[in-house]
């Protein structure tokens, strides 16, 4: 699997790439290796560039840049937490999924939080500029993303499908900023 054409494939048109996701049988742990840990080099090499390398201009005080040693672990920490991210979201998916009418199924469920992901992920390119930080909520098109393809994966019903992918999406949100916090406290450096 080319982790690129892939991320192409679930952003331009998620409905198709559902179908083709439900059909095959990605491991996790492949999965994890060789598309997770790719796509989250974006925000966290990003977040170094623009945290220690460019900057943040701050009116009266100039430039202030991370420092590089605070900046590399910062990001190594981010990448880290990414993919613990994904897992724990994919961990939840599955506990979830009989609440919500689904079944579970580890496999599916960490193939719909990887992939649903990856708006979030491809959003890390705005890291590099700090005046741009915000356009990372594009990267709340993976809910929408998440939505297509939890009927599919999931075997959720429909008519729970948007309360099920709500609820993940809060869990999302909530384990995004847990770890964002826990990089900033320690290493000064935002987080995704």
């Amino acid at each position: 699997m080319n982790p690129a054409s892939r991320a192409k494939a679930i952003v331009v048109d998620p409905l198709v790439a559902w179908a083709r996701i439900e059909q095959e049988g990605d491991d996790p742990a492949l999965l994890l290796s060789r598309y997770v840990a790719v796509l989250a080099l974006v925000p966290a090499v990003f977040g170094f560039v623009g945290t220690s390398l460019i900057g943040t201009v701050v009116p009266g005080v100039g430039i202030l840049r991370t420092p590089v040693f605070d900046g590399l672990f910062g990001a190594i920490f981010g990448y880290v937490m990414t993919c613990a991210t994904v897992l724990l979201l994919a961990l939840f998916v599955d506990l979830a999924a009989p609440l919500f009418g689904g079944r579970r199924d580890f496999d599916s469920a960490f193939r719909l939080a990887a992939y649903s992901f990856t708006p979030v992920l491809l959003a890390g390119i705005f890291l590099v500029l700090p005046g741009l930080r915000f356009l990372v909520l594009t990267g709340f098109y993976g809910a929408y993303i998440l939505w297509r393809g939890l009927p599919r994966l999931m075997k959720s019903p429909e008519s729970r499908a948007q309360i099920f992918a709500a609820a993940i999406v809060i869990v999302a949100f909530a384990l995004t900023s847990l770890a964002a916090a826990a990089q900033r406290a320690v290493f000064g450096t935002p987080g995704l």
